[in-house]
């Protein structure tokens, strides 16, 4: 007789950093699965760019496969790993999910809904509530948050690289200021 495997909280953010990782080029590295009964059945990332759609968070896109998966949209014991704090937006469809526990590797002290800025995930004012655990070294919070950090740097020296410059009406000229200003394009 096999012995089960039990897979600790480790092991399973691990799983959810490796999806934050896979993100196209413009998207927030925020990656997310969803567990239940030891076994991954949902993973996810932020697809918001890719689908012009401001909901296709990764803790959306692994909610709606789970309940995709499970014919059901309450996913009751169930548990969500996530790299970053929820929003409120995610937190809140976490809740009416019926969701039983999040794990989460960094806070998000902009717009976390966990406990950094809300507290929607535990709030006794609501019908559910979930568990939530995160922010701590066990649960890869440097590793998470580097992530986003390194993300969002490079996107400020991305915007710095570039310099618009007023045109004729309807065209803009953008210089690339690395260049000193040699090198001109005409924007869309």
């Amino acid at each position: 007789m096999k012995a089960k495997s039990i897979k600790n909280d480790r092991y399973f953010m691990l799983q959810a950093l490796e999806e934050a990782y896979k993100v196209q080029h413009n998207e927030v590295p925020i990656g997310a699965i969803i567990v239940i009964d030891n076994k991954v059945i949902a993973r996810g990332a932020n697809m918001c760019i890719t689908l012009s759609d401001p909901t296709a968070h990764a803790e959306i896109i692994v909610l709606r496969k789970a309940a995709k998966k499970l014919s059901n949209y309450r996913l009751k014991d169930c548990s969500v790993y996530v790299t970053i704090e929820p929003c409120a937006m995610c937190a809140g469809a976490l809740v009416n999910a019926r969701i039983k526990k999040i794990i989460f590797g960094a806070f998000d002290v902009k717009a976390g809904a966990c406990g950094s800025v809300f507290k929607i995930a535990n709030n006794k004012k609501l019908n559910h509530r979930v568990q939530t655990a995160g922010g701590e070294k066990k649960y890869l919070s440097e590793e998470c948050a580097s992530l986003i950090q390194n993300f969002f740097k490079e996107k400020r020296v991305e915007n710095k690289k570039y310099k618009l410059i007023g045109g004729e009406q309807g065209s803009t000229k953008v210089i690339d200021v690395t260049t000193a200003g040699r090198r001109w394009s005409m924007a869309p």
